[in-house]
C-alpha cells in the first residue's frame, strides 16, 4: 500500500487545509469575518455586476444548491445587493455594495499575504511550476467535478 504523502489526492487536500486555516488567519488579523469562499463570490461579483447566482457559481466553481447560502451570508453583512433581474424574472441580479467594495479593498492585502504564505517554502521559478501544474491538473479534471468552473456567458 502506498504512503499517503504519495497520493496527489492526499496532499491536495491537506494544502486546501493549510489554505483555508491561513485565509482565516490572515483575514481575522486584518479584522475582516469573511471566508475563502465569500472572498471569491465578492470578487466575481464586483468584476461581474449584475451576474446571477447560477452565473456566480459556475464562475467560482461552486455548488448551485449551496450558492445560496454564500449569498445570504454577503447579502446579510451587507456587501451585495439581490435585485430582480429585468431579463428573468425568476432570477436576482447581484451587485456588490459600497461596504462589499470597501471589503474588498481592505481585504486585499491580508489575500495576498495568505497567499505568498502559502507557497512560503517555494522558490520563485517553483511558485510559478506549482502555479502552472496546478492549472493544468485543474483544467485537465474540470468537468470530473460536480461544480466545474464556467465562464460568464456573452450577451
Amino acid at each position: 500500500m502506498r504512503d499517503n504523502n504519495d497520493m496527489p489526492g492526499h496532499l491536495i487536500r491537506r494544502f486546501q487545509q493549510i489554505a483555508v486555516a491561513v485565509f482565516h488567519a490572515e483575514a481575522e488579523a486584518a479584522g475582516y469575518d469573511l471566508t475563502p469562499v465569500q472572498y471569491a463570490a465578492l470578487a466575481a461579483i464586483s468584476t461581474n455586476p449584475g451576474i446571477d447566482q447560477v452565473t456566480l457559481a459556475g464562475l467560482i466553481a461552486y455548488d448551485r444548491t449551496t450558492i445560496t447560502g454564500v449569498v445570504d451570508r454577503l447579502a446579510h453583512k451587507g456587501m451585495i445587493e439581490r435585485n430582480a433581474s429585468s431579463r428573468d424574472r425568476r432570477a436576482r441580479e447581484l451587485t456588490v455594495t459600497a461596504e462589499g467594495m470597501r471589503t474588498l479593498e481592505g481585504i486585499t492585502p491580508a489575500v495576498e499575504a495568505a497567499q505568498k504564505t502559502m507557497v512560503r517554502g517555494l522558490s520563485t521559478d517553483e511558485v510559478e511550476e506549482l502555479m502552472r501544474l496546478l492549472r493544468k491538473a485543474t483544467a485537465s479534471g474540470n468537468e470530473l467535478s460536480r461544480a466545474p468552473q464556467r465562464d460568464v456567458p456573452a450577451d
